[in-house]
């Protein structure tokens, strides 16, 4: 049972785990890297294996940070089948060919620039292109259903639901006597749009994502309240009410919540301006796999009813919808992707807005250190934001409470059933990974930060060579205390 993390490890983003048990080899997720600098730059990087030696991919969900490097994979010889469940098959074709034409875009613009400045086109390619992306589709194998055990290669997997977002699931992998549970992402319990993650059975290890390790979430009513205060106000502000919103879970989630509360009345209607087209192809999987939603969700649909519609909203397709925005008058609240603001239309409507006092930013995603939305809910005075230094006057209201992810109580409930495993901690900040380390230790758990890049073999105390464990790639031990909060 080894295991290197490729991705993911000692962060938050870029999940690609490969397993070698019971003589299979086997890669979890294949995630995009999002952010900036050096984070970015590991997309282009090598990644440390040849993808024709993989007898399998699987992956756990179709957020890009999961699957983005699919594509990618593919171009670079792998030909093997990619296991999901239904949603997430259908949810990543949307996320792949969206990020495919970004990036393509993004690449023309690069050579435009460079033209009109006189220079020679320059810039880096596209990762992949919508060719690439269908390729990856193809391989695809929306086998995975909830509870239900397949063979791959030599491995028994076992999906279960993890409540994280439509069709994500948790991994039970069983081979030669030994069992291992790969989280990917967990949800928050009772604060998503599926039924709660699965409780795991017993397990001899488990790489457990660690978002929000060092966080609790709000209670949803408290949240709820907090999110329509933050609306009534802003609207009395007359501004525009901006929210970066990521076009899966989050953006049906934000839907979900403003209907109701403008049906109850505690929302003034405003015009409500989805801006994301990806956003809109996603909610209808949200339809097609409404079996799998809470059940008021449920409910709904089968009365016919659109519960991701408020009676106000408008779909904006276009840019040119989109920057006509800008211009509009009076209040309206605008979801634009992305979640985190690291690209898309959001950064627009920053440029346009940030600067104006009677505008309200609400953020309801986490925002990575040093990112633009990072710089934000941090209280920059200024940010940087498509070539210019942009004042930041508006409102910044900063709610967790909306997170897709598991916070400190979720995570310590789904290890209680696991019996007393080793715990490798990926998918965090280290500072945050290093401070639940101790709090495992209180409840009989050995936790250990998974490092980036090094195979482990999972249920051992030492690194290959014998170098002992609890300790991150720069030396440092982790130690009770160390990086706390």
């Amino acid at each position: 049972m080894h295991l290197r993390s490729l991705g993911a490890a000692l962060t938050v983003t870029g999940s690609a785990h490969l397993l070698h048990m019971g003589g299979g080899r086997v890669l979890i997720d294949c995630g995009l890297f999002q952010g900036e600098g050096a984070l970015e730059a590991r997309n282009r990087e090598d990644f440390g294996f040849d993808p024709r030696d993989l007898d399998a991919v699987i992956l756990t969900h179709a957020h890009l940070d999961h699957v983005g490097r699919l594509p990618l994979l593919v171009r670079r010889g792998y030909r093997g089948p990619v296991y999901c469940t239904p949603p997430t098959a259908v949810l990543a074709e949307t996320v792949l060919l969206d990020s495919a034409r970004l990036q393509v875009e993004a690449s023309r613009q690069e050579v435009r620039r460079a033209r009109r400045e006189g220079g020679e086109p320059g810039g880096e390619e596209p990762l992949y292109d919508e060719d690439d992306v269908h390729r990856a589709l193809a391989l695809l194998r929306p086998t995975l259903h909830f509870g239900q055990s397949v063979q791959v290669g030599p491995l028994r997997v076992t999906p279960q639901r993890a409540g994280h977002i439509l069709g994500s699931a948790y991994l039970l992998i069983e081979a030669g006597g030994e069992r291992l549970i790969m989280t990917g992402d967990l949800g928050h319990r009772g604060g998503g749009l599926q039924p709660d993650f699965t409780p795991p059975p017993p397990a001899d290890a488990v790489v457990i994502e660690t978002t929000y390790a060092g966080h609790l979430h709000r209670p949803r009513p408290a949240t709820l309240a907090e999110f329509a205060g933050a609306l009534r106000q802003s609207v009395r502000a007359g501004g525009k009410i901006l929210i970066p919103s990521f076009a899966i879970e989050r953006a049906q989630v934000i839907l979900y919540t403003l209907r109701g509360l403008m049906d109850s009345g505690e929302v003034p209607r405003v015009p409500v301006f989805l801006d994301s087209p990806m956003a809109a192809r996603a909610t209808e999987a949200y339809f097609r796999f409404a079996d799998e939603l809470i059940p008021p969700l449920r409910g709904a649909v089968a009365r016919g009813e659109d519960p991701f519609r408020p009676s106000t909203l408008h779909v904006v397709l276009t840019g040119e919808e989109s920057r006509r925005l800008n211009r509009y008058d009076g209040p309206a609240i605008i979801l634009a992707g992305n979640g985190m603001m690291t690209g898309g239309r959001i950064g627009h409507h920053l440029r346009h807005h940030l600067w104006k006092p009677g505008t309200s930013l609400v953020v309801v995603s986490y925002q990575p250190p040093g990112t633009l939305g990072g710089q934000l809910v941090s209280g920059a005075a200024t940010v940087p934001l498509l070539g210019e230094d942009i004042p930041v006057r508006a409102r910044i209201h900063t709610l967790g409470g909306f997170s897709a992810h598991a916070d400190q109580t979720d995570l310590l409930a789904f290890l209680g059933t696991t019996g007393t495993p080793r715990v490798w901690l990926v998918h965090g900040e280290e500072r945050v990974m290093q401070a639940f380390v101790p709090v495992l230790a209180g409840r009989g758990l050995t936790g250990n930060l998974m490092p980036d890049g090094e195979e482990v073999d999972l249920l051992s105390t030492t690194f290959p060579g014998g170098r002992p464990l609890s300790v991150t790639p720069g030396g440092e031990e982790v130690r009770e205390g160390v990086g706390g909060e």
